[in-house]
């Protein structure tokens, strides 16, 4: 999922510090980073960070955006060691600066609840969601901040599948489904079915999987294919079950970072699927918006 909304106000001296024409080179990287080139956008950005500042800006705000940027890339291709220090530093950073984005800090806490679900922290994961939105409530009529909100609640509905709350993450996914587009709508379909396997009830997971979708991005790579295999397996249709989860698998490594937890999940998945059953609870395909 994308964490950078367009309209925060990040672009205008007035609001972010940020230059018209480093407002254009931040542009240029979004459109990138939407079109999924991680890798890029990441070494981009780092590049942009490292500069020398007489080149660059005198003001902090370019390189620390620049660096949400390089952070932001890292976490949606999967590249996440020592990333959590990092997130926490650079939120530290923008804190002390006086009328600091507030929407970029909820952009760089997004990120921070992504990497503690792909470390199966889950109630931290949580408390990070849920004051996000907090916060959400707080900015919603200064800016633009409806991305990072359904960011957020997908965050919030996978850190309650993780610790089991299936019926409350299906409320979360369900309730918000509707207004989501593009990559959200995808990752919340995606926990739906999940929280639906994480019930048992397979049948109605399934032929949710199958409802029209827009599709996922780079970042959400084998994720449905993973939630229909789980599925699939608990209506005992095993053969299916393993064609989708090598699908999956397959996907997450052609186009996830080596280290992406979704990698680990979809062959754990698919050992389940190949050598036994597992218990009930562990259908649930165990991914989400990671």
């Amino acid at each position: 999922m994308e964490f950078i909304p367009r309209n925060t106000g990040l672009f205008g001296r007035a609001k972010g510090g940020i230059s018209r024409a480093q407002g254009m080179v931040f542009r240029r990287l979004l459109d990138e980073l939407a079109s999924d080139s991680y890798e890029e956008v990441e070494a981009q950005a780092r590049a942009l960070a490292a500069r020398p500042r007489r080149f660059w800006d005198r003001r902090p705000e370019p390189v620390l955006l620049a660096r949400t940027y390089a952070l932001t890339a890292a976490v949606l291709h999967g590249r996440r060691e020592h990333v959590l220090p990092e997130l926490d530093t650079l939120t530290a950073e923008l804190q002390h600066i006086t009328g600091g984005d507030r929407a970029l800090l909820l952009v760089l806490r997004v990120n921070r609840a992504v990497v503690l679900l792909g470390e199966e922290q889950y109630a931290k994961a949580e408390s990070e969601a849920a004051d996000v939105l907090g916060e959400v409530t707080r900015l919603a009529h200064l800016t633009q901040v409806a991305d990072i909100e359904l960011s957020a609640l997908a965050c919030l509905a996978e850190a309650l599948c993780g610790q089991g709350r299936f019926e409350e993450a299906e409320a979360v996914a369900r309730g918000n489904l509707s207004r989501a587009t593009g990559n959200r709508a995808a990752s919340l379909r995606c926990l739906l079915v999940r929280s639906l396997n994480g019930q048992g009830r397979y049948e109605e997971a399934l032929a949710e999987s199958r409802q029209p979708t827009p599709p996922a991005s780079r970042a959400g790579s084998g994720a449905s294919a993973m939630v229909a295999a789980a599925a699939l397996h608990g209506l005992n249709r095993r053969d299916e079950a393993e064609m989708t989860v090598r699908q999956a698998l397959a996907e997450c490594e052609q186009f996830l970072h080596p280290a992406h937890p979704r990698i680990r999940q979809a062959r754990e998945l698919l050992a389940r699927v190949t050598v036994g059953d597992p218990s009930p609870e562990t259908l649930d395909g165990g991914v989400g918006s990671s």
